[in-house]
């Protein structure tokens, strides 16, 4: 199932890069502001270098806002916002209790141009995850804060001169430490992907 979401989110991506030039661009200038909504696949890694245990977060679909500041037509940066979204938290595919996470991430993103109604973009930033609602079995506890690097890019394409459609992608550092009555058994990695499709509105 989590194979054929992926491939299917990836599917949209290729469709979106491959529809044909609009006539007229959409113009992207200095002070412009692009906000975008996108269903975002969130597929996490789930390693861990905690002996016996093979920890692991549920992977999940959530609604993501997203603001983009342009301060040129290249330059740009992104802050992705969501609200707090709860996983399952197993230990040997079994499981042992939910977590609730707010990940906003900020990101500094190059737009390439000469591209017409199709515009690329690439990006490396910051991910600050907090982790809140922790329900694992008495004496279980986890560190509440990740900060972590994110790199990602996608693709927007101008529907017209304010709308356009968008598919993106994320790999988001975000990880935590596991302790038992206060001794680090250690860290959990949840590290997912972020896959999305979307629309933006610029303003």
């Amino acid at each position: 199932m989590k194979v054929l979401r992926i491939h299917r989110l990836a599917a949209v991506a290729v469709a979106l890069a491959g529809m044909p030039l609009l006539a007229q661009a959409q113009a992207v200038k200095a002070g412009d502001l692009l906000v975008r909504g996108r269903v975002v696949y969130l597929d996490t890694a789930n390693k861990d270098d905690i002996a016996g245990l093979d920890i692991g977060v549920s992977n999940k679909t959530i609604p993501e806002v997203d603001i983009t500041y342009f301060f040129s037509p290249s330059l740009a940066a992104e802050l992705v916002l969501t609200y707090p979204q709860k996983h399952d938290v197993s230990a040997n595919g079994s499981n042992i209790g939910s977590l609730k996470h707010l990940p906003p991430t900020l990101s500094v993103q190059y737009h390439f141009g000469n591209f017409g109604a199709i515009k690329p973009y690439v990006g490396v930033g910051l991910n600050y995850t907090r982790f809140s609602s922790v329900n694992l079995p008495a004496g279980l506890s986890i560190e509440k804060d990740s900060f972590g690097l994110s790199v990602g890019g996608g693709v927007d394409y101008a529907i017209d001169s304010k709308w356009s459609v968008n598919a993106d992608i994320k790999k988001v550092q975000i990880r935590t430490d596991l302790s038992s009555g206060g001794t680090n058994l250690g860290t959990i990695k949840v590290d997912p992907w972020l896959i999305g499709v979307g629309v933006g509105y610029k303003f």
